[in-house]
């Protein structure tokens, strides 16, 4: 009986674990689910500081490499939706060309423009070796 009720409760703690956290009118991420070879001639300017673009995603995606194995990915869909372009990526930001909003890389792609409040959409990015898993769960 205790393995059922334990069962049970972690079934509705996960169901609960939805993103509850961003206002309406942000975005929500897209499916990802990919893996990416370092190794390839394409990651070869990835130094840390630095970022690539890469296909997939809503608008293409920016992998930001923050340290020896630690990166980040994010989607260069403008978080309001408020654009048909992407993203570009410049001095360590994003930056929306039809609102003029910028998320950082650095800080989870939070918002650097005052009353923004949708951060830009953060896929997992995960280090194996040469290969980067990059997901949205």
């Amino acid at each position: 009986m205790l393995k059922k009720t334990l069962f049970l409760f972690t079934i509705i703690t996960f169901l609960n674990c939805s993103d509850n956290s961003l206002p309406e009118n942000c975005l929500r991420p897209v499916f990802v689910e990919m893996n990416k070879n370092l190794d390839l001639p394409e990651f070869n300017s990835l130094v840390i500081g630095n970022a690539v673009e890469i296909t997939g995603g809503a608008k293409g995606i920016l992998i930001f490499r923050k340290s020896t194995d630690e990166y980040a990915a994010y989607d260069r869909i403008c978080p309001t939706n408020s654009c048909n372009t992407a993203m570009i990526y410049e001095n360590r930001l994003l930056k929306c060309s039809c609102d003029g909003a910028s998320y950082s890389v650095d800080f989870g792609g939070a918002s650097q423009t005052e009353d923004f409040i949708c951060p830009a959409i953060e896929y997992r990015a995960i280090k194996r070796g040469s290969l980067l898993s990059i997901t949205n769960f």
